[in-house]
């Protein structure tokens, strides 16, 4: 007999843990994800799906007056067409991902793509994989076979921190690459001018893909929570600073909180899912997330 497949990322423990877990969240269980692909078509036309707040560069003959007249804002009517969609993983495999013990913020990434992947494949979709730092390092296209999945976890176990963080360049660099409209989840920390990165995801949404952000974060990154004269070290680029933790500690929360509020704020605008991640949380609430 063969021995089971071991892979870093995915685990046998794992692995039966999600074979239990309740993963039913609507854009899943519509067929997003799922592997039950029910046609929303009819005849020559489609089907109304939902809405979504108006942002510049929209097309304003979506925009349906009737809400407008009640709500005194704008609102698009989205419509779809077929739900037999893929998943894209975008995955930071920058510098600052490396940040954290004993668990990285790249290593916790990796254990959430590794099951959201086996997830997608074990309902038969088809799932891609883009490993970027300041550029697209790996792409791999949609499949849905195990060899499919051998490949994705051994993209996974090799990869390790590398250069700068420049996920608006990613994102315009892969949009090409994707050919059919699906999921799109960016799993990152997000340390790129935030204004940036929502422009660079626009043609996505222009393109009809579903957009969730996954927001890893040190807790120590968020809080600061050590005291004294440290030396602080950018891993990207190797610059030193030395400062007193306690005398910056209200400011750098600051810039942390308004960073972060600054990305909710655009995703909110523009129909994007949120969702901050820090790594000292079990990442199956990043399924729970998605289920509601």
């Amino acid at each position: 007999m063969h021995e089971p497949v071991i892979f870093r990322y995915l685990k046998p423990e794992d692995i039966r843990r999600l074979t239990s877990y309740e993963f039913a969240p609507k854009a899943l269980a519509e067929g997003y994800l799922s592997g039950r692909h029910r046609s929303r078509q009819r005849g020559a036309s489609v089907e109304f799906h939902d809405y979504r707040a108006y942002a510049p560069g929209d097309n304003p003959a979506l925009i349906d007056w009737g809400v407008y007249a009640r709500t005194d804002r704008y609102y698009l009517r989205t419509f779809e067409q077929e739900t037999n969609l893929e998943c894209h993983l975008f995955l930071d495999s920058s510098g600052s991902m490396g940040f954290g013990e004993p668990l990285s913020k790249l290593g916790y990434a990796s254990f959430f793509s590794a099951a959201l992947a086996y997830l997608v494949i074990r309902k038969a979709d088809r799932v891609s994989l883009t490993i970027f730092d300041e550029s697209v390092r790996e792409h791999f296209p949609p499949g849905s076979t195990q060899r499919h999945m051998h490949g994705l976890m051994n993209a996974l176990e090799k990869n390790a921190p590398g250069r700068e963080t420049r996920l608006a360049e990613a994102l315009r660099r892969t949009l090409p690459l994707l050919t059919r409209r699906g999921t799109l989840i960016v799993v990152s920390d997000f340390l790129d001018d935030a204004a940036a990165i929502f422009e660079a995801l626009g043609p996505y949404l222009h393109r009809g893909f579903r957009v969730h952000l996954f927001h890893i974060i040190d807790p120590i990154e968020e809080d600061l929570s050590r005291r004294g004269n440290l030396t602080f070290v950018d891993i990207e680029t190797g610059h030193r600073v030395v400062a007193n933790a306690d005398q910056i500690r209200a400011g750098y929360r600051d810039l942390i909180a308004g960073h972060i509020s600054r990305l909710r704020n655009l995703a909110v605008r523009r129909g994007v899912d949120y969702a901050l991640a820090r790594t000292d949380r079990d990442y199956f609430t990043l399924f729970d997330h998605l289920a509601r």
